[in-house]
């Protein structure tokens, strides 16, 4: 049983459940065996929290949601879940044995699905690095080779998928943070339009809407169903994205339409480097869609070229953190100090400090005028989806983001070449989805990516289910793996 509950998705897992073939306390205890078989390799759940899963799954309060019973992890960052540790990658709150006081909406919404949640995993300290490699709780290791990163910010998350200590895991994004491992980690990294889950209920919008909270899975099925179980607005959201004609998973099972597709190989402004084997994913892809009867040709926004963007990207990531360290500060009652985060966060944070609140204003006025810029190539040039490599290199190694003392600004510059194609999604607000379509050479996984109109989910899913058909990838298992 335990060999064959590793190669089913949680969709199947569930299946399990109700048809009474396995309970949710199997279920969990397989799971259990599986991460303290194999996080010792990759150190991708930092908190377990398996006494608490084992009394839920057993508990009458365990909800009947469509996915009961399927062991699933929380990512130590916004997915916040009352009494139990969170310290997003800090050791600030780690060493006060920070808790969370209650219970995010998207956390709740996990639970109200039937997941059990097994434990937290690792991130970056506050997100900020693409790279799972926090001081406090060190390196989370890529299972298709160890000396490589997971991607971040979401690592633990995908690394503890690919590996098969469960079958999906929650996962945000903010500037590639789901969709960047994914492609690192052989998986479905989906990016939702934004407003389609909620970030309260302490927060209207994080990082001013770039952020959104989600998953990584094995499967695309899988995908469509979670979206359908945590998608929904808080009462009292400032706003929301326009509800699907009908359930995302009934859209994924039927066939796509043939769709016009633009592909975009070389990094967005060209000014930085693309790896042979990520320009070639992306090719072969084209030639898969091709096959399926879609049209592809090279084209696509010329906003995605403006260099300003760069700015403007860094100008909100810096007013968000030193927002976050004074509102982390003011939650444990003592002021955060330089010594008290990682140099690149602090300096971020110096960064923000000084913008002043009109410069911020004119950079979000200058994102909402880049975000029309783009969106007018989908409208006015009659195109479906655009198609690019998920990353312009293949997984980096471990360490890539360390800088010596006064040049922290150097890993800063490395994360936004590493987030070349996905944030201007983010900006953007567009959902986009990174596949595992193409293994390089080396035998690492080199992910593509599809980005759809604003609200078009659908259309991403679709064409993914039939990709999906058309070259599966669930029986590629990395050496590292339950």
């Amino acid at each position: 049983m335990r060999d064959a509950l590793i190669s089913l998705d949680a969709t199947a897992q569930a299946e399990l459940v109700r048809d009474r073939q396995v309970s949710p306390s199997e279920l969990v205890e397989h799971a259990i065996n599986r991460i303290e078989r194999v996080n010792p390799q990759l150190n991708a759940v930092i908190t377990p929290l398996f006494d608490q899963a084992r009394a839920y799954a057993r508990s009458p309060e365990l909800r009947h949601g469509p996915f009961r019973g399927v062991p699933f992890l929380l990512k130590d960052l916004m997915a916040y879940s009352a009494g139990d540790p969170y310290h997003m990658g800090m050791r600030f709150l780690r060493e006060r044995g920070f808790v969370a006081p209650h219970d995010s909406y998207i956390a709740a919404k996990f639970r109200a699905a039937g997941f059990i949640v097994l434990g937290k995993t690792n991130t970056p300290e506050l997100g900020t690095v693409p790279s799972t490699e926090p001081e406090v709780y060190g390196p989370t290791h890529n299972p298709w080779d160890v000396r490589r990163s997971p991607g971040g910010s979401s690592g633990g998350s995908a690394a503890a998928v690919a590996s098969g200590m469960v079958v999906a895991a929650h996962a945000n994004d903010g500037g590639g943070s789901i969709r960047i491992p994914a492609s690192a980690c052989g998986l479905v990294g989906l990016k939702h339009s934004r407003g389609r889950t909620s970030v309260g209920p302490d927060a209207g919008e994080m990082v001013a809407g770039l952020a959104v909270e989600g998953f990584v899975t094995r499967s695309v099925r899988d995908a469509a169903g979670i979206l359908d179980a945590i998608a929904g607005a808080m009462p009292g959201d400032p706003y929301t994205a326009p509800p699907p004609p009908r359930p995302y998973r009934e859209m994924v099972e039927g066939s796509a339409r043939s769709m016009r597709i633009g592909l975009l190989t070389r990094a967005p402004g060209g000014t930085i480097p693309v790896h042979p084997d990520c320009a070639a994913a992306a090719e072969d892809a084209a030639r898969l869609l091709e096959s399926l009867g879609h049209v592809v040709e090279q084209s696509h926004p010329a906003a995605l070229d403006d260099p300003e963007v760069t700015h403007h990207f860094g100008v909100v990531f810096s007013v968000s953190t030193a927002h976050l360290l004074e509102v982390i500060g003011e939650f444990v009652g003592a002021e955060i100090s330089a010594g008290d985060v990682e140099p690149l966060n602090w300096v971020m944070a110096e960064v923000g400090r000084g913008i002043s609140a009109t410069q911020y204003l004119a950079t979000i006025d200058w994102l909402h005028a880049y975000t029309r810029r783009v969106a007018q190539w989908w409208h006015d040039d009659g195109f479906d989806l655009l198609l690019t490599p998920t990353l312009p290199e293949p997984p980096p190694f471990l360490g890539s983001f360390k800088t010596e003392p006064g040049m922290e600004f150097a890993a800063g510059i490395r994360a936004g070449a590493l987030c070349t194609f996905t944030a201007p999604f983010n900006i953007t607000g567009q959902p986009a989805i990174s596949l595992p379509l193409h293994w390089s050479a080396e035998g690492l996984p080199i992910g593509v990516q599809l980005a759809a109109p604003y609200g078009r989910e659908e259309w991403l899913l679709g064409i993914a289910s039939q990709l999906e058909g058309a070259r599966p990838w669930a029986g590629r298992r990395p050496p590292v793996h339950a």
